[in-house]
């Protein structure tokens, strides 16, 4: 279901979640609502290291992560700082919730709006998609990405809005970004994905 194309620094963790009900019928509990604060009391912290190496990762293939092209899981550390991270339903709040304790970007995507076959690799220069309902557009060049039978539609900076998680959504794909140069952050962070989606009643696979 997922290739992943070779990369000396990416240690990545894909899973398949179906949840029990489509995602506007399970509005987060208030106990997920409060792991997205960034006091909250949760079994992994993030600190310049983890920043600056998943930076490096990102880097690899020729991506510029800073400005507006820096990982997700910065733009979380400062949205929880200042108060706007609020629910959006209860998949992207679990991811948010551990990528913003991990300090790992994380990609969510429905797989009932993903077209196989996937694949993990670096985005070739030129490249692009839009990552919100305004049509905003992102450059991917040299950046790491999942890719589907239309091309790429996530990555560790901004997901492609053609794959986003709605609320007839059952079934998701999550990517979770790791590197090498953080033994094992990866591994953990997914154990406690894997908690949080199973309080939850989801049922998880691994892909990768």
């Amino acid at each position: 279901m997922l290739s992943v194309d070779p990369h000396p620094l990416l240690d990545v963790v894909a899973f398949e979640v179906t949840f029990p009900s489509p995602l506007s019928a399970s509005p987060s509990p208030e106990w997920l609502v409060a792991l997205l604060k960034p006091d909250a009391s949760a079994p992994l912290s993030a600190d310049d290291g983890v920043r600056g190496a998943v930076r490096d990762l990102l880097r690899h293939g020729g991506y510029k992560p800073t400005g507006r092209g820096k990982p997700a899981s910065e733009y979380l550390v400062r949205a929880a700082g200042d108060g706007s991270l609020g629910s959006i339903n209860a998949a992207v709040d679990v991811c948010n919730a551990v990528s913003l304790h991990s300090g790992l970007p994380i990609s969510v995507v429905d797989l009932d709006r993903a077209r196989p076959p996937l694949r993990i690799g670096i985005a070739p220069e030129g490249s692009s998609y839009v990552f919100n309902a305004s049509g905003q557009s992102i450059d991917l060049g040299g950046l790491l990405c999942l890719f589907d039978a239309e091309g790429p539609c996530a990555n560790a900076v901004k997901d492609a809005q053609r794959t986003k998680t709605q609320g007839d959504t059952r079934r998701t794909l999550t990517v979770l970004w790791g590197t090498k140069a953080l033994p094992g952050r990866t591994e953990q962070a997914f154990s406690w994905y894997r908690e949080l989606l199973e309080r939850l009643g989801a049922t998880v696979e691994r892909r990768s």
